[in-house]
């Protein structure tokens, strides 16, 4: 693999960790969303992340490696874990039989940890791009 290479597979990797701390943020905004468009409470998404152009894991690794494509997001998904129920029969959205709101399936702690992950990610990829660029001037230099 050349130097190029590896900025290509760096760069594909910030890009896909924009968009995990993107939609974290996201998540964190409407933590406590009881409406959304669709009529209940906002769910959590999650993203899918894959090697750039592979097929499967199993039949393709060694061509994968090979080749170096990188990393992308091909969906983002909603949880499907279940809403959490509130206690408020004050609020408007709350069932008017039991006074339990649904809320979003959002955890604050998991969505800090995540967006943690994200940036050192981001953080790793950013480094490595600096590395790649920093070796390849050093050739630069060397042929001279």
């Amino acid at each position: 693999m050349d130097l190029l290479g590896a900025i290509k597979i760096s760069s594909s990797g910030l890009s896909a960790h924009r968009t995990k701390m993107n939609v974290v943020a996201e998540n964190i905004a409407n933590n406590e969303t009881t409406r959304t468009a669709d009529g209940g409470p906002y769910q959590r998404k999650t993203l899918v992340f894959e090697a750039k152009g592979s097929e499967g894991f199993g039949s393709l690794l060694a061509t994968e490696m090979e080749r170096g494509d990188g990393v992308e997001v091909t969906e983002i998904v909603s949880s499907p874990d279940d809403y959490r129920l509130e206690y408020n029969p004050e609020h408007p959205d709350a069932d008017p039989l039991t006074g339990y709101v649904k809320m979003p399936n959002v955890d604050l702690l998991s969505e800090v940890a995540d967006m943690m992950v994200a940036r050192r990610s981001y953080d790793a990829n950013a480094t490595a791009v600096e590395n790649s660029k920093n070796m390849i001037m050093k050739a630069l230099e060397i042929g001279r």
